[in-house]
């Protein structure tokens, strides 16, 4: 029988699940829709419900022959909280990471919190959780409600997926300054490391799934986090580039940042941070300019070895949040060029550039300076592309060990039991 861990991850449309030998190889993986017909279109709630039948759905098509299950952690959606009772079970929708809360609510945040914290904003999870205290025992977030589901215990989280809701992962704790939003504190989990034991799975878990009593639940973390640690990347100067509709840049540091004027704000991995920042620019903007198929012929004829002397910041609309922070900031994407081909390098030469001012905006911010650069995302896939950013960036690309973010997740479920040895 060959050791592997569990990792799970719970997206907002579905579930996937990787067992991960302690190589780091795949061994077997599940996955399943969520089937969200009730979806609530008002405000983005979903019944939490429908994420238990997909991880049940998921463990069906998972194939663990020959394999010895030591341990499993969750990641979810970062800022999705739900109220629940004593027991565990839900008294409401869930609110997603991208609810938007009462007017009232985010001001009284607004008027007691610090200018750093991650938890302002609209969508702050801390905001939208005043609307579910009354009779709530506990509001805890996605990943802790499916971890307890696991190991009945409902009381905790990690500091990743605290951290929008107001923990400070420099001290190590929930603040004062949350009392004085009138919030009662109490209603929040325990909060822990990332790849903590926090115990052993339950019986009936361990029957349902075929898995033995001895499996160690370990905390999880938030799916931006879980992708990062799904690529391998690990030392201070990693960094992953995520090219999908918008461009996502996470770099490990040796120091945190903390600058929500960009949105960029520090998880604890360890002892190490992982800084990172989302530009408006990405994949979306191709997709504006050109047909899916036309995207595809082009990619065969642009020349990363001669560049195009365009200088274009490409947008899908006004405004930016990362490396640069202006809501009125209007695209740059002319002249153009008649040659289709041409406008699609300089297309692609303008996001590799917002992609190298991102790397430099956090090493000026006080993280650690990009080393090495890895690449997730549909954009990945484009060699050409990936010269084309190598030239601007100057480090080294190193392959991702993986693009399942349940890999990251069985990562750390690793650590869990490793630190016990």
């Amino acid at each position: 029988m060959l050791d592997v861990t569990l990792g799970i991850d719970a997206g907002s449309s579905g579930v996937r699940i990787a067992a991960r030998a302690q190589d780091g190889t795949l061994c077997a993986l599940g996955e399943a829709a969520m089937n969200l017909p009730n979806q609530m279109k008002v405000r983005l709630l979903q019944d939490p419900q429908i994420w238990w039948q997909a991880v049940e759905k998921a463990f069906s098509g998972l194939n663990l022959d020959g394999l010895h299950v030591r341990a499993l952690a969750i990641d979810g959606t970062s800022g999705t909280i739900l109220p629940i009772d004593t027991a565990g079970n839900p008294l409401g929708l869930a609110s997603m990471y991208n609810d938007l809360a009462e007017n009232e609510d985010v001001a009284r945040v607004a008027a007691a919190a610090p200018k750093d914290t991650a938890a302002l904003g609209r969508s702050s999870p801390l905001a939208r959780a005043f609307r579910m205290r009354h009779g709530a025992a506990r509001i805890v977030h996605q990943a802790d409600w499916l971890m307890g589901k696991f190991c009945n215990r409902f009381d905790v989280t990690d500091e990743n997926n605290a951290l929008k809701s107001g923990f400070d992962p420099v001290a190590q704790k929930w603040p004062d300054w949350i009392a004085a939003t009138g919030f009662d504190i109490r209603l929040l989990p325990e909060v822990v490391p990332v790849g903590t034991k926090i115990g052993m799975i339950a019986a009936e878990r361990a029957t349902q799934f075929g898995m033995p009593l001895d499996v160690a639940v370990i905390t999880g973390t938030t799916d931006g986090c879980a992708a990062f640690l799904a690529s391998g990347a690990s030392d201070d100067g990693d960094g992953v580039s995520s090219l999908g509709t918008t461009l996502t840049l996470k770099l490990m540091s040796a120091t945190p940042v903390f600058a929500p004027e960009y949105g960029v704000y520090s998880h604890r991995i360890r002892d190490r941070w992982l800084a990172g920042g989302a530009s408006n620019s990405g994949g979306k903007v191709l997709a504006q300019a050109f047909q899916k198929d036309e995207l595809a012929r082009l990619a065969t004829l642009i020349d990363p070895e001669k560049p195009t002397g365009f200088d274009y910041y490409p947008l899908p609309s006004i405004g930016e949040r990362f490396p640069i922070n202006d809501p009125d900031l209007v695209p740059r994407m002319t002249p153009r060029p008649v040659d289709d081909a041409i406008y699609f390098q300089a297309l692609l030469e303008g996001i590799a550039g917002i992609e190298a001012i991102g790397y430099r905006r956090l090493a000026q911010l006080g993280a650690t300076r990009l080393k090495t650069i890895r690449s997730t995302g549909g954009g990945a896939l484009n060699e050409k592309w990936t010269t084309i950013r190598l030239k601007k960036l100057g480090v080294p690309h190193l392959a991702s060990a993986s693009e399942h973010a349940a890999m990251g997740t069985a990562r750390l479920a690793w650590w869990g039991i490793d630190a016990e040895n």
